[in-house]
């Protein structure tokens, strides 16, 4: 008995079925990624113009600007590449870590032990970004550039290989 058919109307539907989940992930994923990115700029413009309406700009409010330009950026970059820089996260973390530093030091607050763990966070944020820039220079990954296509011999495309966050 043939059933030829059979297998390959199984194979369109599960075609069709990957091709209307991609497009709804991707649809998702990019509209997340508008959203993102709109909310991290209006809250940048918002602080800004608060910061200009007070009058008073304190250190840590430039620091809380440089957390949302982090924050941009990142969204942008993983626009780009889609993959998630982790050193900016790192960055975003260090970066809050130093604000809350200045803070505490801009305030008077007597010094205690707060203080060195404070510092003892970033430095240990700081050795992590060495580690992940180790690790991505050492162990680069390999990205296919348009995983719909198919690429190999014949097809006359060679897969893009990403270089190591450096």
């Amino acid at each position: 008995m043939n059933i030829n058919w059979a297998e390959k109307l199984r194979q369109s539907v599960h075609e069709l079925a990957g091709s209307l989940g991609n497009l709804f992930v991707e649809t998702f994923h990019y509209l997340a990624l508008f959203a993102i990115g709109a909310v991290t700029a209006w809250a940048a413009v918002a602080e800004f113009l608060l910061m200009i309406k007070e009058g008073d700009i304190k250190i840590d409010d430039i620091l809380l600007l440089f957390i949302y330009l982090e924050l941009g950026a990142m969204v942008g970059i993983y626009f780009k590449t889609n993959h998630m820089p982790v050193r900016f996260l790192i960055y975003v973390a260090i970066t809050a870590l130093t604000r809350l530093l200045i803070s505490n030091v801009s305030h008077h607050n007597p010094p205690d032990i707060g203080i060195i763990y404070l510092c003892g966070g970033i430095l240990l944020l700081a050795f992590s970004i060495l580690v992940v820039r180790y690790a991505s220079s050492q162990f680069p990954s390999v990205k296919i550039a348009h995983p719909q296509r198919k690429t190999g011999a014949g097809s006359g495309e060679h897969p893009e290989v990403e270089k190591g966050e450096l």
